[in-house]
């Protein structure tokens, strides 16, 4: 990885980054040493400005940083770092240097669903529940949607919203695996449903359906 430290003096930026919930935790300045000893220790260390020395995040609070992955931007002067946080980043004990809550995004794991799936239909072992839906073939696995669909709307017509969830849930997980298997995911379905928040969706849509009756 080429690094140009000479632009600011020998240091460069370090924006760190957590690995899962993609939120930025801090900035601090790494020098040649810094980068090095982070690579190797797969603690991140950065360079101190005031103190004018190496400095491992937690090593006086425990608060460690895991290193997790490194790139370089397309000036090659700034470094996004991605990180395991092992307890609040900032000194003053919040999760961010901005005050922020360091929360994952539920809906973030919708992806990393996906790529489980996608994961179990490439390798499909045994006795796994996914890989016994992929060799049922296209049609059991729609109607096994269907019938979650169904449950699903009999618990939002009489049930609670503990099931209503609990059923929802089902739902999503069998109709990531049919996407799977379509070659589909499920961020195809999140575009979709972007596209069609645009106030001129429906505009689009009409002139294109009368653009194939023509």
């Amino acid at each position: 990885m080429d690094i140009d430290f000479e632009k600011m003096g020998g240091l460069v930026p370090a924006i760190i980054q957590d690995a899962v919930t993609k939120n930025v935790l801090m900035l601090g300045f790494m020098n040649q040493e810094a980068y090095d000893k982070t690579i190797a220790t797969k603690n991140v260390t950065f360079w101190s400005r005031t103190r004018q020395c190496l400095w491992t995040k937690g090593e006086t609070s425990g608060n460690f940083l895991r290193f997790v992955s490194i790139q370089v931007d397309c000036d090659q002067d700034t470094l996004l770092v991605k990180v395991h946080p092992q307890g609040p980043t900032c000194h003053k004990g919040t999760d961010t240097c901005w005050g922020e809550t360091n929360e994952r995004n539920p809906l973030l794991f919708l992806s990393e669903l996906q790529d489980f799936v996608e994961k179990r239909h490439q390798d499909m072992p045994k006795d796994s529940y996914t890989t016994s839906l992929f060799n049922k073939g296209i049609n059991k696995m729609a109607q096994k949607l269907g019938e979650e669909a169904l449950e699903t709307v009999i618990e939002a017509t009489n049930g609670t919203k503990e099931r209503l969830v609990y059923e929802a849930a089902d739902m999503f997980y069998h109709l990531i695996v049919l996407l799977t298997d379509k070659g589909l995911r499920i961020e195809n379905i999140a575009e979709e449903l972007q596209a069609r928040h645009d106030p001129e969706w429906d505009k689009q849509r009409r002139q294109a359906k009368a653009s194939n009756v023509k």
